[in-house]
């Protein structure tokens, strides 16, 4: 049995990995916390994702649960996941993150951190968007020079940061498939007398309204014809149960920093 916790258990995600860790075979909710002024800190952990009291408080602190887990889930934030990773990594205790917004230099320590504990780091946790990882890649070299190509991602109102960690890491794959600088040739806007479409450029494009889970279109325009890749979340189920697929396999791994595209083995 492998014991799991939720880090922001009374979030969006956190609650529905919660909720489906609890009904997974060979996995145990065995503790879940928030941050430390969290109105539901002290409550009943199961009862306030909608089970039966089972006597486990939700904790204030990642200390509360490193020495009765097996792994952590978290679904928190950049600068909070990267906190509970240095806690985790100190006790050599796994660690599954689908937070997004690192910066580079947040993934640089979390890569150092990882030395010392396995942990899975993915933007998007969902088996089908990292399929289609994959698939823009083979795309993007298959199409090469002769295609424009754009990003265009939709979330729901309530996210904060902008583009998606999927977005942007669409947009990565596209500009090293083609050996370019996504630094350099990325436009994340367009307004006003811009001229032409430069021949190099990614555009990566945000919409956010009401209840959007997430939808993400990779667009290859050339002369003629036009290719879109599409993946459209139609609920948060599909992400929880790629990060308790991640954490059913990284409790078995070596010490080291991976992605989903590890956990399917797909790299």
């Amino acid at each position: 049995m492998i014991r799991a916790a939720v880090a922001g258990v009374a979030g969006r995600m956190g609650s529905r990995v919660a909720q489906i860790l609890g009904e997974s075979e060979g996995l145990e909710l065995a503790g879940g916390f928030e941050f430390s002024g969290h109105p539901l800190v002290g409550k009943d952990l199961a009862e306030a994702i909608g089970g039966s009291p089972t006597g486990r408080k939700i904790g204030g602190r990642i200390e509360e649960v490193l020495d009765s887990v097996d792994v952590i889930i978290d679904f928190t934030t950049a600068a909070s996941s990267l906190a509970n990773l240095r806690a985790a990594s100190a006790r050599g205790l796994p660690m599954v993150i689908g937070s997004t917004g690192f910066t580079p230099e947040q993934l640089d320590e979390a890569r150092k951190l990882a030395s010392s504990a396995a942990c899975v780091i993915s933007p998007n946790m969902s088996v089908g968007v990292n399929i289609l990882f994959k698939m823009v890649a083979e795309a993007a070299r298959l199409l090469g020079e002769g295609c424009d190509i754009e990003i265009v991602e939709a979330h729901h109102r309530f996210k904060k940061d902008a583009p998606s960690g999927t977005a942007l890491k669409l947009a990565r794959i596209v500009a090293s498939a083609l050996g370019r600088d996504l630094d350099e040739v990325g436009v994340y806007a367009r307004h006003g007398m811009i001229g032409e479409r430069t021949g190099t450029e990614i555009g990566i494009q945000t919409i956010r309204g009401g209840d959007i889970t997430g939808e993400h279109t990779v667009i290859f325009a050339s002369l003629g014809e036009r290719i879109e890749l599409v993946h459209k979340a139609h609920n948060r189920d599909n992400f929880a149960r790629g990060a308790i697929r991640a954490a059913r396999w990284v409790v078995a791994q070596p010490h080291g920093m991976y992605d989903m595209s590890d956990v399917l083995g797909i790299k």
